[in-house]
């Protein structure tokens, strides 16, 4: 075979797989992703940059994983998790996820609303406006058709690098930031600490690891293709976290040069860039945030009905008929439109909310990952695609990490 050939084959099988990796890692850049770069950049300029390296690698490390165990298995985790450890635990994960997934559902339609406002459109008509889309988006579409519309939200976060480079940052200044380790002064800095672990700390979340393992499987992903859904999770991590770069630094060369230290969600970034980067800029983080917020709310009540159907043996999937899989259709839209109208209580304190939907995603995040590093490197279930010893080494470290710093996350957020 000639290697034009070999070539070619190999891309028809990585756009064959192409899609759950790349689609949840950027649902990881929702609203209160957003919030937090845009906070960082704003406070502490290009400083905090360094975290998007170990960000990245903690990211693909922990997608891997589940990809594999999809690939491998045919099972989604939380299916995974009730056959080895009983239905009495998978219950006790299914009714914490869905409390915390429910509190991420609002934060999203309060980005709905936020970046909407930015052109003077009511959130009384945005929010339900938009809760319906989505609803007719996922009931009445097949996995293929839902798949193809979510990719092509994830290219919409172009939006942002755009935007980053009509800010005008300093782009020597910003790429040495990128690579060098901030000096140790900076640590005595409570803000700055605190800063960097809700960066570092919020870049997996607890339904990130069930929604990509489920998506996995419905797509039918064989072993065969396991090393093109690899290549999708880690095209999918990389890029990601270069969008979550652009904003930083978007919001460090408008923002924080003019002074502008502190903001209350995602769209307050947006509205301060307008008279410091112009029009274009304004228009595009504004419409990102659109873009993330709607993108998310799609996606987190979908990733829970999957999650809850597996673990407790319910029908489920976009394939099914409504008639076929009623409590997998019903949860998705109690849990999708109860957010949207939340959101729609005058005065509701969504800022808190937000915070409170990180912290409750910092508490269930380590059980999550425990799960996952003992049900990869049982034998009899993945063979010889358990966990090798060096990966087990940087598996466990970068939960240890991505734990403590979750857990510090949730103290610092509850002590003030």
């Amino acid at each position: 075979m000639s290697p034009w050939r070999t070539w070619r084959t190999r891309l028809i099988l990585i756009f064959a797989v192409l899609g759950p990796g790349f689609i949840t890692a950027n649902v990881d850049n929702d609203a209160g992703g957003i919030l937090t770069y845009s906070a960082a950049g704003a406070q502490f300029g290009y400083t905090l940059l360094w975290t998007m390296i170990p960000i990245t690698l903690a990211l693909i490390v922990v997608q891997e994983m589940c990809a594999r165990m999809g690939v491998v298995t045919g099972k989604g985790l939380s299916d995974l998790i009730r056959e080895e450890f009983g239905l009495r635990i998978t219950f006790v994960i299914m009714i914490l996820l869905i409390v915390v997934n429910f509190t991420n559902v609002i934060t999203e339609f309060s980005g709905i609303a936020g970046s909407m406002q930015l052109f003077h459109i009511s959130k009384y008509a945005s929010v339900p406006v938009c809760a319906f889309i989505v609803w007719i988006l996922v009931v009445k579409g097949d996995y293929k058709s839902v798949e193809k519309i979510f990719l092509i939200a994830s290219v919409f976060y172009i939006a942002y690098i755009i935007t980053g480079v009509l800010s005008g940052p300093d782009w020597h200044l910003a790429l040495v930031e990128t690579v060098k380790l901030p000096p140790r002064n900076v640590w005595s800095d409570k803000d700055y600490v605190y800063t960097t672990v809700a960066v570092i700390g919020t870049t997996i979340t607890p339904w990130m690891q069930f929604y990509l393992q489920s998506s996995i499987v419905e797509k039918g992903v064989s072993v065969r293709k396991y090393k093109a859904s690899r290549l999708d999770v880690i095209v999918g991590s990389i890029f990601t976290d270069i969008v979550a770069w652009f904003i930083v630094v978007a919001c460090a060369a408008t923002l924080y040069t003019h002074g502008i230290r502190h903001i209350a969600d995602p769209s307050d970034a947006a509205g301060a860039m307008k008279p410091l980067a112009g029009q274009y800029a304004f228009i595009l983080f504004a419409a990102g945030l659109f873009n993330a917020s709607l993108f998310a709310a799609s996606i987190l009540p979908l990733s829970t009905a999957y999650t809850v159907c597996e673990g407790l043996g319910f029908e489920s999937g976009l394939d099914k008929s409504f008639s076929e899989a009623k409590f997998f259709y019903w949860l998705y839209s109690v849990l999708l439109f109860a957010g949207a109208a939340i959101v729609l209580i005058p005065n509701f304190p969504l800022v808190k909310f937000s915070i409170l939907s990180q912290v409750l995603n910092g508490v269930l995040l380590p059980l999550v990952l425990v799960f996952m590093l003992n049900l990869i490197n049982k034998h009899d279930l993945m063979g010889k695609y358990t966990n090798k010893r060096w990966f087990n080494v940087i598996a466990w470290t970068t939960v240890i990490i991505v734990t403590s710093l979750s857990l510090i996350l949730v103290w610092n957020t509850l002590h003030g």
